[in-house]
């Protein structure tokens, strides 16, 4: 495995204890969503094994009800007849980019992450055969890119962008030079990553 990579999966919680279902951001969010229940989900942070790492990420399609047009990890939902996070999220990559999950080692987690649209979202993080193919498969997903790691573990990229939702003004994070660009939860997952390789406070 890359060396970058096996330090990343030192700063995971490990695969035998998932994060309990409590967004870290929770606080952030309480005047808008209060302690309603959020809806369960998952993610797929893929790693592509190789000797520069790149990062899997879906462009969501532009006619879509929520998250129009967005960057997004493939991911959603976790179903009742999902075993688990893991499952949930190999299930939607397959759906979403036909990943084969034999292709995907999930090495850990991600602290979990509340949404402004009312989910508890688990990051599932995971290695990809360097050869793993992937490409569009859902209409939700308007295309699959690939973003080097580096470049998103950079803190230097990073700068905060402020919008109003629901009449509430909200400060994000965003990638700067990203194209499309990274921001909202999905940068904000990869923020969670860096705090935790102890990259930024």
């Amino acid at each position: 495995m890359n060396p970058q990579l096996q330090r990343i999966a030192r700063a995971l919680h490990p695969l035998q204890e998932p994060p309990h279902a409590v967004g870290w951001n929770r606080a952030e969010l309480s005047d808008l969503l209060g302690e309603d229940t959020r809806t369960r989900a998952a993610v797929l942070l893929a790693l592509r094994d190789a000797p520069e790492p790149t990062v899997v990420f879906t462009l969501r399609n532009h006619g879509l009800r929520t998250h129009a047009g967005q960057v997004s990890f493939p991911g959603g939902r976790i179903d009742a007849a999902d075993a688990d996070e893991i499952a949930a999220a190999l299930r939607e990559a397959r759906e979403e980019i036909g990943l084969d999950p034999d292709d995907a080692q999930p090495l850990g987690y991600l602290d979990c992450l509340d949404t402004v649209s009312g989910y508890c979202v688990t990051p599932v993080v995971a290695t990809l055969r360097a050869d793993a193919r992937v490409a569009r498969q859902s209409e939700e997903v308007e295309s699959v890119f690939e973003v080097p790691l580096a470049f998103l573990l950079d803190p230097a990229r990073l700068r905060q962008r402020a919008f109003d939702f629901r009449g509430k003004r909200r400060i994000v994070c965003e990638y700067a030079g990203s194209e499309p660009l990274i921001w909202g939860a999905t940068a904000a997952i990869l923020v969670n990553l860096m705090r935790r390789m102890e990259i930024m406070q």
